[in-house]
């Protein structure tokens, strides 16, 4: 699947499929249908079949779908349709979860690992159920042993599996009852591990930036001086080598590789690097993710505020920083 178009700088878009034209194409038609049908099902069933066992894509796909088909009754229909299908059983646990994260609270816990379980035991080289069961212990706080014992059945399946390091990398935050400290521990120990282009590439940028609008947030001088945070040791080796690779063509083949080159952008600007970012913007080709940049103000107009601040850096205007 081509990750990056060669084609000159698209208008900015928000774009949940990240360039996934066949996953477009159903959450088209999915919005064009009524909620609960049937027929949404099968669509759905049709994709994630054609997926496989492409753990990364399906990952995407997965993830993707069940927000988009939270609260319609679709996950619930195919399930009551096929209660032994382990997508059926995948999709509909990564839609609870996805209801649960949004509201704080999941009322079934038991019922919700049942079904992971039950999808493990139908596909046990599949990641996915055990990556449900770690954003699950995101809402009803799991104690350490059991998160550990998840993390490795997930990563055991597959390394470097993007959703499963940002479940975790959720789960440790300040934000949802871990600590600063925890997350900065949890990085520590996978940065040097973890292949340059993996698709859990930008766990480190991404812990970064999170820290960076938490110091935003608490205004004063904090806020003030936050982009520092970027300008020694590893994060700024990490910033540096990430501007220079990851958005050459071809360098990232996983599907939510725009989503990490957004972070990469929003990062080089916080850091006041806004010319060297350009590159980054050119490469996503106007696709444009919520996050990070609806933290401050709506995410297209702070995305394209960026851009063109990246655009008078590189012809040596004002604003370049």
């Amino acid at each position: 699947m081509p990750l990056f178009s060669t084609r000159p700088g698209r208008r900015p878009r928000l774009s949940r499929s990240l360039g996934d034209t066949q996953l477009d194409k159903v959450l088209g038609k999915l919005s064009k249908r009524g909620s609960g049908k049937a027929a949404d099902a099968e669509l759905i069933a049709e994709l994630l079949t054609e997926t496989g066992d492409d753990w990364d894509l399906r990952g995407h796909r997965v993830s993707v779908l069940a927000g988009a088909a939270s609260g319609t009754g679709i996950a619930e229909t195919w399930l009551e349709r096929d209660p032994d299908d382990v997508d059926a059983l995948v999709f509909h646990s990564w839609t609870t979860l996805a209801r649960a994260l949004e509201e704080r609270s999941l009322d079934d816990t038991d019922t919700l690992i049942t079904r992971c379980h039950r999808a493990a035991e139908l596909s046990p080289a599949d990641p996915l159920p055990w990556v449900v069961l770690l954003g699950t212990a995101r809402v009803v706080r799991f104690g350490h042993k059991d998160v550990d014992a998840l993390w490795r059945q997930a990563t055991a399946r597959d390394p470097w599996n993007r959703e499963a390091f940002a479940q975790m990398l959720a789960l440790l935050s300040p934000e949802e009852g871990g600590s600063s400290a925890s997350v900065l521990d949890f990085v520590d120990a996978v940065r040097t591990r973890i292949p340059a282009n993996a698709p859990c590439a930008a766990v480190e940028l991404t812990a970064a930036v999170r820290q960076y609008q938490g110091l935003l947030a608490q205004g004063g001088m904090r806020a003030m001086t936050a982009g520092q945070l970027f300008e020694g040791g590893h994060l700024a080796a990490a910033l540096h080598q990430a501007a220079a690779l990851w958005p050459k063509p071809g360098f990232f083949q996983h599907a939510a590789a725009p989503a990490d080159l957004n972070v990469l952008a929003y990062a080089l600007c916080a850091a006041g690097r806004a010319a060297d970012a350009h590159p980054v913007f050119q490469a996503l080709q106007g696709m444009v993710t919520s996050w990070p940049w609806d933290v401050d103000g709506p995410a297209l107009q702070r995305f394209e505020q960026h851009l063109a601040k990246s655009e008078r850096g590189r012809q040596g205007g004002i604003g370049g920083s």
